[in-house]
């Protein structure tokens, strides 16, 4: 029972997440899905704020953490929901929780069967966080060279200190996460307009957020070349 012992929170992250999918829950983290239940969940956040706070970052959390597609659905919605300033808040805590807790639980089995069976993602990724670790895993948040479940399951596997995978994955989420957030904030405001129209992404607030996107787009490509340079 003790040599199963480290591995016993990967299972249950592993079994919620068969759960999810088997039960189709995943179906539901999408905008359609959300707009179509829109007014009972602003309904349920005006009368139950501060609960619904909780419930939103639980949910959020669980997204993360179970590696469940929807954690960008979840940003936008934060700012819809919630605003920029508290939406970003939200989303920055919850993304970072969520992947802390997967973190960690691939920490505690990866001197085992996961850090045998460690693919090239590993390879990829280990010079730089041997190199510098806290700016690494910022850089990597920030910029999204790989995917966010790889650069969790990587980081637990090369043991990265708990503090220094928290603290440089909630700054590094800040920028991303602002941006997609004002994404939300600004669906909210042209769909509140009286004459909202599907010409809605020529409005003012929607390019200013989509210009946002582009720009974090275009940081990929940018830091390659300078590597390359380098």
């Amino acid at each position: 029972m003790k040599k199963l012992k480290p591995y016993l929170p990967l299972f249950i992250i592993l079994a919620c997440s068969i759960l999810v999918w088997s039960l189709g829950l995943q179906k539901y983290l999408n905008f359609d899905s959300f707009r179509e239940n829109q007014k009972f969940i602003e309904d349920f956040i005006h009368n139950h704020y501060l609960g619904s706070i909780f419930i939103f970052s639980g949910v959020y959390i669980a997204v993360v953490g179970l590696s469940i597609p929807g954690a960008t659905i979840m940003t936008i919605t934060a700012g819809f929901l919630f605003g920029q300033i508290l939406g970003t808040g939200l989303a920055i805590v919850s993304a970072t929780l969520g992947a802390t807790i997967l973190f960690v639980s691939a920490r505690m089995a990866s001197e085992g069967i996961l850090a045998k069976r460690a693919g090239p993602w590993v390879k990829k990724m280990q010079g730089g966080f041997q190199e510098n670790a806290f700016s690494y895993l910022m850089t990597l948040r920030l910029i999204p060279l790989f995917p966010f479940v790889a650069v969790n399951l990587v980081a637990a596997i090369l043991q990265i200190p708990l503090r220094t995978f928290f603290f440089g994955t909630l700054l590094g989420l800040i920028p991303g996460s602002f941006i997609f957030v004002s994404i939300g904030v600004a669906l909210h405001e042209v769909i509140d307009q009286p004459g909202f129209t599907p010409n809605f992404i020529l409005d003012p607030h929607i390019l200013l957020a989509f210009g946002g996107l582009g720009m974090l787009s275009l940081l990929p490509v940018i830091y390659k070349r300078y590597k390359g340079k380098t």
